[in-house]
């Protein structure tokens, strides 16, 4: 499905807001210490930053996977993001599969809490190159 530049609009301003509501959770659940959690909010804040990215070009939004291919494919590869990027949202993805599936695996303080400040600067610019999509 084709979408108008005003629905495209509309949805990447939904995914921006899904990404800053689940980055917000984070600091609640760092009160109580469910790293295991952070690491799934944290993946999911970024997700939908990615996926707002997508979709602002124009390109579909799917699966996990398939977001992560077009990420790097498109927004790494072409140097509009950095391979560091690319390198932390494929990380975080891999944390977050760790603490949601693996059952010998528990995310801890010392290997999540850096990761919010990451996230939160990984957001921060991938808003800035969907603002400069919509500049003119």
């Amino acid at each position: 499905m084709k979408l108008t530049e005003e629905e495209r609009k509309i949805i990447v301003g939904l995914e921006i807001e899904k990404s800053k509501r689940t980055f917000a959770e984070i600091e609640i659940l760092r009160q109580a210490g469910l790293w295991n959690t952070i690491a799934n909010r944290l993946f999911y804040a970024v997700f939908h930053a990615v996926t707002a990215l997508l979709i602002s070009e124009g390109y579909p939004a799917g699966s996990h996977q398939g977001t992560v291919i077009q990420f790097h494919q498109y927004f790494i590869k072409t140097g509009i993001l950095t391979k560091s990027d690319g390198v932390f949202y494929s990380q975080m993805q891999t944390l977050r599969e760790k603490a949601d599936y693996n059952c010998t695996y528990y995310a801890t303080e010392e290997d999540t809490a850096p990761r919010i400040a990451e996230t939160a600067t990984f957001i921060d610019r991938v808003i800035g190159v969907i603002k400069e999509q919509y500049k003119g």
